[in-house]
């Protein structure tokens, strides 16, 4: 029950075949069994879970028009505003924080009738490290591997089968991150094209919100149900909302994909060269045109001083908590927020200036075909010691965020896709990077490609 899609679930749900609270207290119960071990909730909201699954099945009952998510138990990631209960975003300083409204992504979720499992667990202020105080949450497919930066709770929540589904953030790659390092599909949407009200941000101008799940479909359903324009957030799109689901493909005759092989291999490891090898002949079993491309070369500097931007921005968002409570902090963030007060405003102008250059460059790129080809990662998906020794950072070795942050500059929508296990079972994962509101051509690929490669394998262990 636990491991169907959530496209195969909604359909039984829908038909009466299943209860939404018969689903939703068989996923309380995983939670119960399976939260010490994974560590991915912060909260986990069962009273409330129960009481949406009754009203859905009312609903249902009822007659009354069904929403796309109708009955669905889901989670989502706790820097998303929730009225009246703690949202602390991976903080100790904001632990108490109990917001006065829903965030727009949340309201969206509910209204198409979703079930909220709860809040999972992130990294603090969604950074880069977890506050040490909170237990960082424990990748399923091995407990030594890394679950990824920020969304780290939902990746492991979802790969787990302790959700259907989840919302993400990603600033300089905790939507593909996560994704890659537990085997999901991951949506990091055009800049914009999701409301950002009621979510504590990491950097404002670098901040995307999108879903993570196991399946494109799944995704797609996610996506077309938080995606559109909000009035509370001046930087959202006004642009009308496809049916991504409609997107569905067998085959990609007439769809060019292009690829910088520079890019993909220089200081990348061997292991990602021959997936992207391997991916780019899958791509021509299914039609698809494969073509080389050049990726502008102001990416070197936005990756090496991405640091600079998210920490001018986030020093912004934490302003009422730091330096005033700066002893509540973790280590890690407080240096970024350190960076943040101190940096040269001179050195975040230009920045910005090199982020409409690449913008730009980019968007000319991607004139000349559907999508580009990348990885996630540079390496394998790493152990968590390999990441606390600073393994990404070795000696002529691509930077670890090469192939995630300079598309959160550009504000560029990303779908990240399993392509299996390797030898050791780890989950690999490659990505797709589109124009700008181009979801629904990222959606063709993707549901193309996982027709061809299939379903990702579940963590044999969480098979309970």
């Amino acid at each position: 029950m636990h491991f169907q899609t959530l496209s195969e679930t909604v359909t039984q749900l829908k038909s009466g075949a299943m209860s939404s609270v018969e689903l939703t207290q068989h996923m309380l119960g995983r939670i119960d069994r399976h939260q010490d071990e994974l560590k991915c909730y912060a909260y986990v909201l069962g009273d409330s879970a129960m009481a949406e699954a009754e009203q859905a099945d009312a609903a249902r009952a009822s007659g009354e028009p069904l929403g796309a998510l109708h009955g669905i138990p889901i989670a989502i990631k706790d820097l998303v505003f929730t009225q009246g209960i703690p949202t602390a975003s991976g903080t100790q300083v904001m632990s108490d924080f109990r917001p006065t409204y829903d965030a727009t992504v949340l309201s969206r979720l509910r209204a198409a009738g979703a079930v909220i499992l709860g809040k999972l667990q992130l990294t603090e202020g969604a950074f880069g490290s977890h506050h040490p105080a909170i237990p960082a949450p424990v990748n399923p497919y091995g407990h030594d591997l890394w679950p990824g930066v920020s969304s780290s709770g939902s990746g492991v929540g979802v790969a787990a089968g302790l959700a259907f589904g989840a919302l993400g953030t990603d600033t300089g790659g905790s939507i593909r991150f996560p994704s890659a390092s537990c085997g999901l599909v991951g949506m990091k949407p055009t800049y914009g094209r999701v409301s950002r009200y009621g979510v504590f941000p990491l950097a404002q101008s670098l901040d995307h919100i999108g879903p993570m799940a196991r399946s494109v479909a799944d995704t797609a359903r996610m996506l077309g149900v938080i995606a559109g324009e909000d009035q509370f957030d001046t930087t959202s799109l006004r642009a009308p909302v496809p049916n991504y689901l409609a997107q569905s493909a067998t085959d990609l005759n007439g769809f060019n994909l292009g690829i910088d092989w520079d890019y993909v291999t220089r200081g990348i490891d061997s292991e990602v060269v021959a997936l992207m090898t391997r991916v780019v002949t899958q791509f021509e079993e299914l039609g698809a045109h494969v073509q080389e491309v050049v990726m502008p070369t102001d990416y070197v500097q936005l990756v090496r001083d991405w640091g600079v931007t998210c920490a001018v921005e986030c020093a912004q968002a934490h302003h009422e908590f730091y330096p005033e409570r700066a002893s509540e902090y973790g280590p890690v963030l407080s240096r970024l927020l350190e960076l943040g007060l101190s940096a040269p405003r001179e050195h975040y102008l230009a920045l910005e200036q090199l982020r409409t250059s690449f913008t730009q460059k980019l968007n000319s790129v991607l004139d000349s075909v559907d999508a580009i080809l990348a990885p996630c990662m540079t390496m394998p998906v790493p152990t968590n010691q390999d990441m606390d020794t600073g393994a990404p950072e070795q000696e002529e070795r691509a930077e670890f965020i090469t192939f995630t942050a300079p598309f959160d500059y550009s504000g560029h929508p990303t779908l990240t896709l399993p392509a299996g296990l390797d030898g050791l079972g780890r989950p690999e994962s490659f990505q797709l990077i589109g124009r700008h509101l181009g979801e629904d051509t990222l959606f063709q690929a993707g549901f193309a490609y996982e027709g061809l490669q299939g379903l990702q394998p579940h963590p044999p262990q969480m098979s309970d």
